[in-house]
């Protein structure tokens, strides 16, 4: 973005996010002329889903503003979780995760070359970084760990120690990471905030904290990996989309508890404008961006006005189809119950197989991505019933034979 001004790129950096921590760092970076440096982390535990499309279009605009951009694949983190990936599968699910993500971003139109990624057991196992660790719990008390991974870290009636020291780890990866913030889910914010307290007690920088709005999941609440019904998977066929969309509460008329039309706010039309801005040329630093990607247009029928970002479709008996530049007039509109939520179920549906179809393309035309998912996921295996012997009862099988026979010897007995 040669031309943009140091204002114009802190705006396409902070866009479409929740909340921002330190905001001031960023633009003095930018003031200053100098690149940005930032990672966004992911610990490979369960299958990732449709809601990782919110930080990765985020990825976009941080490329468009010149921002070098990491991706930490918190191997380490994965492990530490409440033992959510036990450590022999930990391997094979950080290159599951690595196959997704390279997936996504190509489908998006994303360069994978202007991003870097990183595994936290690259660095997370060396001597400095645990000789910080140590410094750092000699510093942290435990409420304050605690409290810190309480909306990430799985919160059990007796928890491991592995869960306290989560948020510690992730606020020495900035350090070595050597980025100037980092990128997450709100749901993150005290971790962040931690860090932002104790990384200087360390003698190291306060990064600031940038921060994107969770994707309600489709039954309500948050969108997780370990919940299937709360969440479409990358890789899931055209049929359980549409089937999982179909069963998701979109209650007509509700608009604050409503995870269809929350994902269409927060994943389906910032990608329609990612491609129209796209298509427009407004990519800025990124002259590579859009490049390998298979589908350029936003998710609007054919006819639709110029600058459409979403279309619903309905019948003709019913008004026609319905076209969206904003959010917010789709919103208004479904509030005035005037898009009906099964239409708007089906559009949604219709949009989410197109944007998945690339990505299990690539997954059904790489043997070696099809390998790794057997190992990273395995089925289950079935337990064998054990065969538990069960005398019959008294008069029956056996024990009627040996019962005739005890009878005859006390008739033979009395006859004698």
């Amino acid at each position: 973005m040669a031309q943009a001004s140091s204002e114009e790129r802190y705006q396409l950096i902070t866009r479409r996010l929740q909340e921002v921590l330190g905001g001031e760092s960023i633009k003095a970076l930018l003031d200053q002329g100098k690149t940005p440096k930032c990672y966004w982390g992911t610990a490979p535990t369960g299958r990732p889903h449709v809601g990782y499309f919110v930080p990765l279009t985020k990825i976009a605009d941080f490329l468009r503003a010149g921002v070098e951009v990491k991706v930490l694949l918190a191997d380490v983190h994965a492990f530490l979780d409440n033992m959510k990936a036990p450590l022999e599968l930990v391997t094979h699910r950080t290159k599951y995760y690595k196959f997704v993500l390279l997936a996504v971003f190509e489908s998006l139109g994303i360069p994978t070359s202007r991003l870097i990624f990183v595994e936290g057991s690259s660095y997370q196992l060396t001597k400095e970084y645990n000789l910080d660790n140590y410094r750092l719990c000699a510093t942290v008390t435990e409420h304050d760990a605690k409290k810190a991974g309480a909306e990430v870290v799985k919160q059990v009636e007796s928890p491991l120690l592995s869960g306290l020291l989560y948020p510690g780890l992730q606020a020495l990866d900035e350090q070595y990471l050597d980025v100037d913030f980092q990128f997450g889910g709100v749901d993150q914010r005290k971790i962040f905030t931690f860090s932002e307290l104790y990384l200087p007690r360390l003698g190291y920088a306060k990064r600031a904290h940038l921060m994107n709005a969770m994707v309600p999941g489709l039954a309500g609440g948050k969108m997780s990996s370990s919940d299937p019904d709360s969440k479409i998977d990358f890789l899931d066929p055209a049929d359980a989309v549409r089937r999982k969309i179909k069963k998701a509460f979109c209650e007509e008329g509700n608009v604050a508890d409503n995870g269809v039309l929350a994902f269409v706010d927060a994943v389906l039309i910032p990608i329609s404008e990612l491609r129209l801005e796209r298509a427009a040329g407004r990519t800025g630093a990124d002259p590579d961006e859009g490049a390998g990607a298979d589908e350029q247009k936003p998710f609007a029928s054919a006819g639709a006005p110029a600058g459409t970002v979403f279309s619903v479709h309905r019948d003709d008996k019913y008004g026609g189809p319905m076209h969206f530049a904003t959010s917010a007039a789709l919103r208004d509109a479904f509030a005035a119950r005037e898009v009906h939520p099964k239409d708007l179920k089906a559009a949604v549906a219709e949009a989410l197989v197109d944007l998945l179809a690339p990505i299990r393309r690539r997954f059904e035309e790489s043997a070696e991505w099809q390998a790794v998912a057997d190992l990273a996921y395995p089925a289950p295996e079935k337990k064998k019933k054990k065969k538990v012997y069960h005398p019959p009862p008294p008069g029956k099988g056996k024990n009627a034979k040996a019962a005739d026979g005890a009878a005859d010897g006390a008739v033979a007995d009395k006859t004698e």
